[in-house]
């Protein structure tokens, strides 16, 4: 009898572990699809095959596809992050596989369309303008009214995404943008948001079904690396209920409702307002916090999903806060030593330390989730002492930087 497989279009050294652990635990043979396979260290360590196949390339991956069923049995196709969720999609309807809407998916990812999308149907969102070069960048803002958000219309993670307080900044930034140094996955199209101020809130969404809301701290302007999370977020009835009702509406909006979606808000001055949808899970460790808090395996679900297996959604307690602390380095250089994780995770009440970095790694930063070096993530009955328990561990950890040598040095 053919072993069963699932094939994981690409990966990422945030939910990838996940993913893979939780299709080894379901008995699932997983094998990870990839243009540079040796990019994740953790499938070497966990011994995961992995195939060199040019994943922007739907004809090349139906093609491994084939091969692959002639020894596999193909029980699922999906991805642990969006960039290639649509691509999945189409995979999914060749082979016949429960799957995302490919287009759907695609229009989502797009920020523009997905504003526009949800402007339709009346969802609170920022005003926004799409701009093509500087001179457009310029107008946009001033039809807006500076300060603005000035981002990519496809990407995740940050990547490109800054707070512009003035014109100066405008032009740095756009000058960033469109001067080579960010990598476009597709032609530069550059969206100009309103800045809207408030605490985040993130919708965790399997299906149509709210799983929870976290909440976040992110770090200074200009840039938005997030800084802590917490599951569930401590929300009133009513404010609960409005961020529900306007996620279920962005899923109507813009045709979503099969599998993961997390949809981020600020809460202003006007109420909840949507932020940004996306057609996946939230990275790590949002997956971790909201089964340390309720109990619920976000990612062993999606997989039941992808496979054709029937999902168990069911909270099985409600009695815990689990929150995780990212570490964040407040300069660039040579990292010369970290430790003190070892002490943290022997804490009572901390789940996990993660350390991404080795010494003389170069830390460079990018503004954006490039720049963590580890999280901490601990949980507990109450939300005081989730928070006690996360300071204590991270004030135990601590490195050394060297500075990268001035001009002239």
């Amino acid at each position: 009898m053919a072993r069963r497989a699932l094939i994981l279009l690409e990966g990422s050294r945030y939910n990838g572990p996940l993913y893979v652990q939780a299709a080894l635990q379901l008995g699932l043979h997983p094998i990870v699809l990839s243009a540079d396979p040796a990019q994740y260290d953790y499938l070497g360590a966990e011994g995961i095959e992995a195939i060199r196949v040019d994943t922007a390339d739907l004809d090349a991956l139906i093609l491994e596809c084939s091969r692959l069923h002639a020894t596999y049995d193909i029980a699922g196709i999906t991805s642990v992050g969006d960039s290639f969720y649509a691509t999945v999609g189409k995979l999914c309807r060749h082979f016949d596989l429960p799957g995302p809407n490919p287009t759907s998916i695609e229009q989502c990812c797009d920020k523009f369309k997905q504003r526009q999308l949800l402007e339709d149907t009346g969802v609170p969102i920022p005003a926004y303008r799409l701009a093509a070069d500087a001179t457009e960048v310029e107008s946009a803002a001033e039809e807006i009214g500076l300060p603005v958000i000035v981002k990519p219309a496809v990407g995740s993670g940050s990547r490109g995404v800054r707070l512009c307080r003035n014109v100066n900044e405008l032009a740095e930034h756009t000058t960033y943008l469109l001067g080579g140094k960010h990598i476009w996955r597709s032609s530069p199209r550059i969206l100009v948001e309103e800045f809207a101020q408030g605490p985040y809130y993130c919708a965790e969404i399997m299906g149509n079904e709210i799983i929870g809301i976290s909440a976040a701290d992110l770090g200074s302007p200009p840039h938005f690396v997030f800084r802590e999370f917490t599951f569930p977020a401590g929300l009133t009835d009513d404010k609960y209920k409005r961020i529900a009702d306007v996620s279920l509406s962005c899923l109507r909006a813009l045709g979503l409702g099969w599998g993961p979606t997390c949809i981020e808000f600020l809460w202003t001055k006007l109420g909840p307002v949507v932020i940004e949808v996306n057609p996946r899970l939230a990275g790590t460790p949002d997956p971790q916090l909201v089964q340390l808090a309720y109990g619920v395996d976000l990612v062993t679900e999606h997989i039941k999903l992808a496979i054709g297996e029937e999902w168990d959604l069911r909270r099985r307690h409600t009695s815990h806060t689990a929150a995780a602390r990212f570490l964040v380095p407040d300069r660039e250089g040579t990292l010369d030593w970290i430790g003190g994780d070892g002490r943290a995770a022997a804490i009572p009440g901390v789940v996990e330390v993660k350390l991404y970095v080795e010494p003389n790694t170069l830390i460079v930063r990018k503004g954006d989730l490039r720049d963590w070096i580890g999280y901490v993530i601990a949980a507990s009955p109450s939300l005081a002492q989730t928070e006690a328990t996360l300071q204590r561990a991270v004030d135990l950890i601590d490195w050394s930087i060297t500075p990268f040598p001035t001009l002239g040095e």
